[in-house]
């Protein structure tokens, strides 16, 4: 290894258990508390990230994501509203089944959500993101959500936003980003 190669990794914590996560609804601009579940796996996470360093802590603005952050040990963490969910616009609440009975076949990734955000636009954000975290000389820890930091995953690999399709994504699991030589590559994923 030379000296030059990057060593700095991203920490990906998707938030924990909330009503709607746990019946499949989808859930962006909703601010839902944690389940109480929810609380008992986030406080689970701190022991696993309390032997790190970080030059940089973000959270989304949602409760979901701060508590999570708060309960693993993180109550400092830093709002960054480029975090949020993917919009669902008319989708808010309803599960994909649900919208599938009038939209066959449908998903985020492939599908338009009526009055939401489009895969450009969640992009855009989740680029700025990715610029201030490569901006940071060191780890980074990130709390967000489930199609956010799957689209962020992608973005973070050079791919589209929608190849976040690939990346399942569980409620209170740790992921962590880097570097294969100068490549960015995913070294842990959903653990």
């Amino acid at each position: 290894m030379t000296t030059d190669e990057r060593q700095d990794r991203l920490f990906l914590v998707r938030h924990g258990e909330t009503e709607w996560s746990r019946s499949g609804r989808h859930t962006s601009v909703t601010d839902l508390p944690l389940t109480a579940e929810g609380e008992r796996v986030a406080k689970s996470l701190r022991p696993r990230l309390a032997g790190e360093s970080f030059d940089l802590v973000l959270t989304s603005p949602r409760q979901r994501a701060r508590r999570t952050a708060e309960l693993a040990g993180f109550p400092d963490a830093e709002v960054d509203d480029d975090l949020v969910e993917w919009n669902y616009g008319a989708y808010e609440g309803i599960t994909t089944a649900e919208i599938r009975r009038t939209v066959p076949g449908w998903t985020i990734w492939d599908d338009p959500v009526p009055n939401g955000e489009t895969p450009a636009q969640l992009s855009t954000r989740l680029d700025r993101v990715i610029t201030r975290i490569a901006a940071t000389p060191g780890d980074v820890l990130v709390f967000g959500h489930s199609h956010a930091l799957r689209a962020l995953t992608a973005r973070w690999l050079n791919l589209p936003a929608t190849e976040g399709r690939h990346f399942i994504l569980d409620t209170a699991t740790l992921s962590t980003l880097g570097w294969e030589r100068d490549s960015p590559a995913i070294h842990h994923w959903n653990s």
